[in-house]
């Protein structure tokens, strides 16, 4: 079926409807699940965690309810709670429809803050009701994440819960939006020349998120007059009574202006939270020098970037959407405000906490950026109109934000559990988030600012044609796909597949390309026994040859293939074309991703059987160039079933001298070995040998042989449950992936995907 037709006003999708409701139901429904974390294998592991052993637990909570952070979650475990009258900009469609989004949050708390998350549906409009229901509930949890509840119900629920509960109850629709808008507003002050005292905001949009800008911008000095509020009836005044309730009054102020319009001529500051197209550019034309316009509308901004353009060159604009500058984007604060909490007991989040996270967003932005950022922009952004906010893959967020959050906590007395080393703290903090976690969304960051021209060589086969469908929509660049015109038109129409803008079918037999590729092709193997017509039958029957003439000659910039012929096979094809890079080895890199998020890199994991200790210390080069490139700082160990001797074998000599060759290489990345895999990945065990020059887990292995790796990578994917990326290919002279056989979409959109990031890197 093709995919549904969205409304009119939404945004252009990057998938479909089908592709959507596919991610979500695929494998084990929804997207969240309970791992213990403790063991489970023995009649002990039972008693010690159920009966009898929970009873000296138990009896120690009784005592002292304070020993529940110690001896639960509950310390690291939050509750986003919702009753579905607000979902996204849907409306009201019911609890049980918001569960997707409350998942959702549960997983971008555990992804970016490391905190342990549940939803819960609370299928009542009454706000007694819910509130009755959350207050007998809040003992469990460390804090409440409230979400998608309408105003002004949302107001009441949030302060009657602050006041029966003692733990953080936060509202994020409304501060989660303030909070991220002030901080680039405080550097749009700055880029500007402005003062906080004599600066004019008008707010479009008089519900949760509206008012709570305004109640942040107040307490951070904004005089009352100066912040002037709007709704579908026009401008908040002193003396209005249409539409009028007591959280609107309290930011009436004495105006002749009556419109939104009238109240934007002159006015410094737009903040946008309303509806697409509620401002037009003769608005935008009448404000002040050097506007500042927070356009936050979803998925469609109040006016586009595009539009005030046209009519004013020295505005600063932030939007919703990931696609412009300056996203003003809630993950940049709710996991971070809550880490922060969490981690002093916090007994609730007050102002000054909220205002801490503020100006420590706002700082961020000013900081030099780090060059896993710069690699995900294709450049390295700056502070300045275009970068006021930082990004929400910045891996410093996790140490710059909770820190500030847990002493405005101290400062203010919330704090019941206060810390003492603030540095160790913050060490602690680096440690909880992977730089790599982010890595894939970096790469499609970075091609959507530099997209590229992708060969898919098996383009007749309906994965492929799927994928090359998807890389287009996300507006990763353009798609070849391999195959004959009628057979691939056929097979995505079955397939209900879209065959758009930025796809193109490319027969290799008909190519007007082909005279170049053939010769090119007979220059490379005339002295290997290749004939010249054996050159016309490659280019002609083969397509990953033929792809691989079209990245070689410069008419694509990269290449993927591998879903239906083994990866040995394919790299043959590939390498009777294209040659190693200069100065390189051509090795196979697995990215792995551990249920807890922790990411390594292990190679050689696809080309090299049995290297000896030579090519093992090449594989270590390749493997810490290609962590660099990803924005990781190499910490490689050389693995063997020995650590540093013990137990000796004679399987380990290899990787001891592989480790000698790199010291007198004098490599600049720390390196290691031989070291058993328990030993290079967990701190505790490689304490037992203090002269390692590891300063801490390894994030690159090199495995001694080509079947360990592909052992051990498999049997963590299937028996771990860790997801395995790749093994890429690296270290030719040209981009070219090729991923498992039988690959989904979703996998060779990613293969594709860094396949074209490794164009320029």
């Amino acid at each position: 079926m093709p995919a549904k037709k969205r409304p009119p006003g939404h945004a252009r999708p990057t998938f479909t409807d089908q592709e959507a409701l596919q991610f979500h139901s695929v494998g084990r429904p929804g997207k969240l699940e309970v791992v213990a974390t403790k063991p489970m294998a023995t009649q002990r592991d039972l008693s010690l965690a159920y009966s009898p052993g929970v009873a000296v637990p138990v009896l120690a909570i009784a005592e002292d309810e304070s020993k529940a952070y110690d001896y639960t979650v509950k310390g690291n475990f939050v509750a986003v709670i919702t009753n579905g009258t607000a979902i996204l900009g849907l409306g009201n469609r019911g609890a049980l429809a918001a569960k997707p989004v409350m998942e959702g949050k549960a997983v971008l708390f555990k992804r970016f803050a490391d905190i342990d998350s549940i939803d819960l549906l609370v299928n009542t409009e009454d706000p007694d009701e819910f509130i009755n229901c959350v207050k007998y509930l809040g003992k469990g949890w460390g804090g409440i994440n409230l979400e998608d509840i309408k105003a002004p119900e949302c107001f009441i629920i949030e302060q009657r819960l602050r006041e029966l509960l003692d733990i953080p109850v936060f509202h994020d629709d409304q501060h989660g939006t303030a909070i991220i808008a002030t901080a680039g507003l405080l550097n749009a002050l700055d880029l500007t020349g402005r003062k906080i005292e004599t600066t004019k905001v008008v707010c479009n949009g008089a519900g949760a998120a509206g008012i709570a800008c305004l109640e942040l911008l107040r307490a951070i000095g904004f005089r009352p007059e100066n912040l002037i509020l709007c709704d579908t009836k026009g401008v908040i005044y002193e003396g209005r009574k249409d539409g009028m309730n007591q959280w609107k009054s309290a930011y009436a102020v004495k105006t002749s202006a009556r419109s939104l319009a009238d109240a934007l001529k002159g006015a410094d500051v737009f903040y946008g939270l309303s509806v697409k197209g509620a401002v037009t550019k003769e608005m935008v034309a009448a404000m002040a020098p050097n506007p500042i316009i927070f356009a936050m509308a979803n998925p469609d901004p109040e006016i586009t970037v595009e539009e005030v353009a046209e009519v004013r060159d020295d505005a600063i604009m932030a939007t919703g959407r990931s696609d412009y500058p300056n996203q003003v984007n809630n993950v940049l604060g709710f996991p971070f405000l809550f880490r922060g909490a969490l981690d002093v007991r916090a007994s609730a989040i007050n102002m000054e906490m909220k205002i801490a996270a503020v100006h420590a967003l706002a700082a961020l932005a000013r900081e030099e950026v780090p060059d896993e950022v710069a690699a995900a922009y294709g450049s390295r952004p700056k502070f300045g109109p275009d970068y006021i906010i930082p990004v929400p893959f910045d891996p410093r967020l996790i140490y710059f934000v909770p820190p500030a959050v847990a002493k405005a906590a101290m400062d203010t007395g919330v704090a019941r559990k206060p810390i003492v080393d603030m540095d160790a703290y913050r060490h602690q903090l680096r440690s909880r988030r992977d730089p790599l976690a982010g890595t894939l969304e970096q790469v499609f960051t970075r091609l959507r600012r530099q997209p590229k021209r992708v060969v898919f060589a098996e383009g007749e086969e309906e994965q492929i044609i799927r994928a090359a469908a998807s890389f287009v929509a996300q507006g990763l660049g353009t798609a070849l796909l391999v195959g004959r015109e009628d057979r691939v038109r056929q097979n995505a129409k079955e397939a209900g597949i879209e065959l758009g803008d930025n796809i193109e079918i490319v027969n290799a037999r008909l190519s007007h390309r082909n005279a170049a590729y053939i010769n090119y092709l007979y220059e490379r193997l005339q002295r290997r026994g290749f004939l010249v017509r054996d050159c016309q039958r490659l280019v002609n029957q083969d397509r990953n040859t033929f792809g691989a003439c079209m990245v070689a000659l410069g008419d694509a910039d990269a290449m993927i293939t591998g879903t239906t012929r083994n990866f040995s096979v394919a790299l043959n094809d590939v390498r009777r074309v294209i040659d190693p890079k200069p100065g390189h080895r051509v090795i196979g890199v697995s990215i792995v991703v551990s249920r807890g998020g922790r990411t390594v890199l292990v190679a050689d994991t696809a080309v090299t059987e049995m290297p000896n200790a030579e090519e093992l210390a090449e594989i270590a080069i390749e493997a810490a160039g290609v962590a660099r490139r990803m924005g990781y700082e190499p910490r490689l160990a050389m693995l063997a079933f020995s650590s540093f001797g013990h137990p000796p074998g004679e399987r380990s000599q290899k990787v001891i001298e592989a480790v000698r060759i790199l010291d007198a290489k004098r490599v600049d990345f720390q390196y290691e070995g031989e070291m058993a895999a328990d030993v290079a990945l967990n701190p505790a065990l490689a304490a037992a040998y203090p002269f390692s020059r590891l300063s801490g887990a390894a994030n690159v292995l090199v495995m001694p042989a080509f079947h360990s790796a592909a052992i051990s990578t498999k049997m963590l994917q299937e028996l771990g449950g860790a997801t395995v990326i790749g093994p890429l290919l690296v270290g030719l002279d040209r981009s070219v992936q090729i991923a498992p056989l039988g690959a989904n979409d979703s996998q060779l959109v990613n293969m594709a995907a860094l396949a074209a990031f490794n164009v320029s890197g």
